[in-house]
């Protein structure tokens, strides 16, 4: 009888709550390599290519696209929940501390940030709700293209609608250089016109609506152009088969209206002359 005593007195002297541990292979993202005293993590996600709508407390979403994190921390107890106030200040003052821009905040509820952290533009989204942190991360980025069209699947596009879009030609923002990232989608062109001599080609330029419409009917035209001196100067193809023009935003293909459609709306097309 006294051993079960001892027993019982040793167990209700241990504390009622221990610290909880982080579910496995859950850990602290390395922007942030810290967190709030008290919190465990409860799960985790990672996404190689995402798009998330951040908050705002007036004005549309901004959606960013990129290389996805969301980390959820749940309070060890109900003691150790810490206020909106203290989670947001925290992660206002980290972001800071890094020489990051606060971009928005509702004081009590959330906080979003962005920072340049070796070249690449990242967006971080700290949340707090009952007795949780929910945390996001965007590190922006183009997504790496794992499907490529080929010379055959052009050529059955062209003849089945006249055009075909190619997604897999890269310029900057605003820019009309063609990024070498652009290879592999050129070398499928000219294979295209390789096969078919007799075809000939409009090279028409796309943009999406963000922006004068005179400033992208330019842009438009000039990566048209862009594209036509690449197939012809490197890829060996017969200037006089391609033209190039520029329709800007006036043809989409999606709603401009988030980051997702914009994105299809950019592009080259080719269409049968």
């Amino acid at each position: 009888m006294k051993s079960r005593f001892l027993a019982l007195m040793a167990l209700l002297a241990t504390p009622a709550f221990a610290a909880q541990p982080d579910k496995a292979g859950c850990t602290d993202h390395p922007l942030f390599p810290t967190r709030m005293p008290g919190y465990h993590i409860t799960a985790c996600e990672a996404k190689e290519f995402a798009a998330y709508q951040f908050f705002a407390s007036k004005g549309p979403k901004r959606t960013v696209e990129g290389k996805f994190t969301f980390i959820t921390y749940t309070a060890d107890t109900p003691k150790d929940d810490q206020t909106g106030v203290a989670v947001v200040r925290n992660y206002e003052n980290a972001i800071s501390k890094i020489g990051g821009t606060i971009v928005d905040s509702v004081p009590n509820w959330w906080v979003i940030g962005t920072v340049v952290v070796d070249g690449r533009e990242v967006w971080a989204q700290a949340e707090r709700g009952n007795g949780k942190i929910w945390l996001r991360i965007v590190e922006k980025q183009a997504m790496t293209q794992h499907v490529t069209a080929d010379a055959a699947s052009f050529g059955n596009d062209l003849k089945a609608t006249g055009h075909v879009a190619v997604y897999g030609i890269y310029f900057d923002t605003g820019k009309a250089v063609v990024k070498p990232e652009s290879t592999p989608a050129l070398v499928e062109v000219a294979k295209l016109l390789a096969a078919d001599p007799a075809l000939k080609l409009w090279v028409v330029g796309h943009t999406d609506s963000v922006g004068a419409v005179d400033a992208n009917m330019k842009l438009a035209q000039a990566r048209a152009e862009a594209v036509v001196a690449a197939l012809t100067t490197t890829h060996g193809v017969a200037a006089s088969r391609l033209k190039p023009f520029g329709v800007g935003p006036l043809a989409p293909v999606a709603s401009n209206g988030a980051e997702t459609g914009r994105a299809k709306n950019r592009r080259v097309e080719l269409v049968k002359q």
